[in-house]
């Protein structure tokens, strides 16, 4: 039994129009995904899907996305992407889940999910890049969610793995809400993408004030899974 991760699939069955291959690296993506995850992952496993998971701007045009990860093998949890424009409230999405009969997705939102001793935490971030607008009021509340999911493990007295989609670090620049609750509950460890291209460059990985940081992103990973745990 092992823990995974992956960002920034940008799945795209339900809008082909949306595919990916029209940027560098990107050739077949979903098929070195499908590839890839077959040859790693063990239906007994748990992969991390960090955000940016379906170009559908609903739930029923990111229904073909679902179902591609619902049959690959292993259980998933999802968190928000700043492109899942599908994203709904959790009760919403949970009754679309089991109308659909996908029964290996699970939706990390204000919660952690145990696996062994260790809480999979986290929450979509916020933007903290220089070329993008950060909203005080969604910086907060989302620097609320990473807290809740956090306290959440700390109450089962596991050991916190963090989860974003946005990277708390980039560059010169700090996402100081979201690092101030990753020093409150002591986290090692954060997995983050959204960043894609020559912008890898600039990312921020290894240890920095005690937290080491993962760029996860798909093209970052060709599209292979990352073994955690």
């Amino acid at each position: 039994m092992s823990l995974f991760v992956i960002g920034d699939t940008h799945l795209s069955f339900g809008v082909p129009e949306k595919s990916m291959e029209i940027f560098q690296g990107w050739k077949d993506y979903e098929s070195r995904l499908e590839k890839n995850w077959k040859k790693l992952i063990q239906p007994e496993d748990t992969v991390i899907l960090a955000g940016d998971i379906s170009w559908g701007m609903t739930l029923q045009e990111a229904e073909p996305d679902f179902r591609f990860i619902d049959c690959l093998p292993g259980e998933k949890i999802i968190l928000k992407g700043n492109h899942d424009y599908w994203w709904n409230s959790m009760k919403k999405m949970t009754d679309f889940f089991q109308e659909k009969n996908f029964k290996t997705l699970h939706i990390l939102h204000n919660n952690c999910y145990a696996y062994k001793n260790f809480g999979i935490c986290g929450t979509r971030g916020w933007v903290n890049m220089p070329d993008e607008h950060a909203e005080d009021k969604v910086l907060a509340r989302e620097q609320q969610r990473l807290r809740v999911s956090l306290q959440a493990a700390k109450s089962q007295n596991l050991v916190p793995i963090v989860f974003l989609h946005y990277p708390p670090i980039f560059g010169s620049s700090r996402n100081e809400l979201m690092l101030e609750v990753l020093h409150e509950f002591s986290v090692k460890d954060c997995y983050y993408g959204h960043l894609h291209g020559k912008i890898h460059a600039k990312a921020v990985e290894g240890v920095q004030e005690g937290v080491c940081y993962h760029l996860i992103s798909g093209d970052y990973l060709q599209f292979i899974p990352e073994k955690i745990l």
